[in-house]
């Protein structure tokens, strides 16, 4: 690495979306990318990678089929080199384990030049038409500056709790995301409690409930959703995950997208099905005996706020359609309660200069860059906090290629990888 040149693009973060625009790049000759991440190696979501659990998208969902199905950096291509592939088709499934995913990624990772792990991107600030990007080696403390036409934000998210348990969070209480680093504090706990309504919390609890036939904790299950709801799995109503529903949602006044946006969350949030089953039909098998389960299953409930007590956690909660409070004993509490989008500090310094959709969300182009007051040639696009903006692109790991894709051919000022249209059977509105 040299800090002399100036680069066509420096990513800050390398998770799934930052990593498939590196590799996407890794074949274009004419420009000059560096990424910086961090952490030592790549991980993808650590915490969650239990086993048996599987991707919500189909396999066609890597880091880069959508643009380039002959790509280098295909799963299929990952498989044949790693002589996986046989096992692959006698496996019979489109939804490949998490674990195979992250190791997918890993092995892409460590086949790229561009991409560099162990350093930070501590600022960015303007200079001369592009940008300088501080670099700081996690391990020496050195800092180093680059240049850079384009800078690329892929800093991904951070756990999210309820506000008043924030400031609680302990050893005894933390995020599913540090959940499989964890789960060995667990074995002689006699109350755990998780805290939820997505699919973390739906499998840390049927991980849990597993289990819980060797340990005999009680285990309950607390979540505000209304009930616990499974993810939308008909094939017409998943058509919102394509670039056509992303082309129409960006037709959308500002309001009218946050407005759609619950919606949406039908489809993105849910619980999968499978998973749903499989908690109650080990519910049902140890139920023969008429055995009381140990186990609470509560909807309609939030968490308000979260007290130490001699016999270990109080948890005030609130059964919010009744509007009845309540107090639940525990000993952990695993919140499952999502994630944040993680917004570098150094972006603030931009916020007089770009424009903005309402206090807390900045305005992104069709491009995915931020809408700078001037007319500038050097951009800063975003991967993270798009929710407002692009609705199911913001997070699907299908429609992260093809903001790539769109990234890459704004870049290049020219169609290195053709946008697809008219990919599904629905339309949005009469034309």
């Amino acid at each position: 690495m040299t800090a002399a040149k100036v680069y066509d693009v420096i990513g800050a973060g390398i998770g799934p979306f930052n990593l498939g625009l590196a590799a996407l790049l890794d074949p274009v000759a004419d420009v000059k990318s560096l990424f910086f991440e961090q952490r030592p190696s790549f991980e993808w979501h650590p915490g969650m990678l239990l086993e048996g659990t599987v991707l919500n998208s189909t396999f066609l969902a890597d880091l880069v089929t959508f643009a380039d199905p002959t790509s280098n950096y295909t799963l299929l291509h990952y498989l044949h080199k790693k002589n996986r592939l046989y096992q692959f088709y006698f496996y019979e499934d489109l939804h490949i384990p998490r674990r195979e995913y992250n190791e997918y990624a890993k092995w892409v990772a460590a086949q790229l030049s561009s991409c560099h792990f162990g350093y930070r991107v501590e600022n960015v600030t303007e200079r001369d038409e592009c940008y300088a990007v501080f670099i700081r080696n996690i391990e020496t403390g050195e800092v180093s500056t680059y240049f850079a036409r384009h800078v690329v934000v892929g800093t991904g998210s951070i756990p999210m709790f309820p506000p008043p348990i924030e400031k609680k969070i302990d050893e005894n209480i933390y995020h599913s995301s540090s959940y499989v680093m964890r789960k060995g504090e667990l074995k002689d706990t006699d109350n755990i409690t998780v805290v939820g309504s997505g699919q973390s919390a739906a499998e840390i609890f049927y991980d849990l409930l597993q289990d819980q036939k060797h340990y005999k904790y009680r285990l309950s299950w607390l979540t505000r959703s209304p009930e616990f709801f499974q993810s939308e799995a008909a094939k017409l109503a998943r058509e919102v995950f394509s670039p056509d529903y992303v082309s129409y949602f960006r037709t959308l006044d500002f309001e009218t997208r946050l407005q759609a946006l619950p919606d949406l969350d039908k489809s993105r949030k849910g619980i999968e099905q499978s998973t749903l089953m499989k908690i109650y039909e080990l519910l049902y098998h140890r139920s023969i005996e008429r055995v009381d389960p140990n186990v609470i299953l509560q909807p309609m409930t939030e968490v308000t706020d979260i007290e130490q007590s001699p016999a270990g956690y109080k948890l005030f909660c609130r059964q919010w359609q009744k509007n009845e409070e309540f107090v639940h004993h525990s000993d952990k509490v695993i919140f499952a309660t999502g994630y944040k989008p993680n917004v570098p500090d150094w972006l603030n310094a931009f916020g007089d200069k770009i424009e903005w959709e309402d206090q807390k969300r900045f305005k992104v182009d069709d491009a995915y860059r931020l809408v700078f007051k001037d007319n500038r040639s050097h951009h800063l696009y975003m991967l993270t906090n798009l929710d407002h903006s692009h609705g199911t692109a913001a997070t699907n790991l299908a429609l992260s290629v093809m903001r790539n894709q769109t990234i890459i051919n704004d870049i290049c000022a020219r169609e290195v990888y053709p946008l697809a249209a008219d990919t599904i059977f629905q339309r949005f509105y009469r034309k």
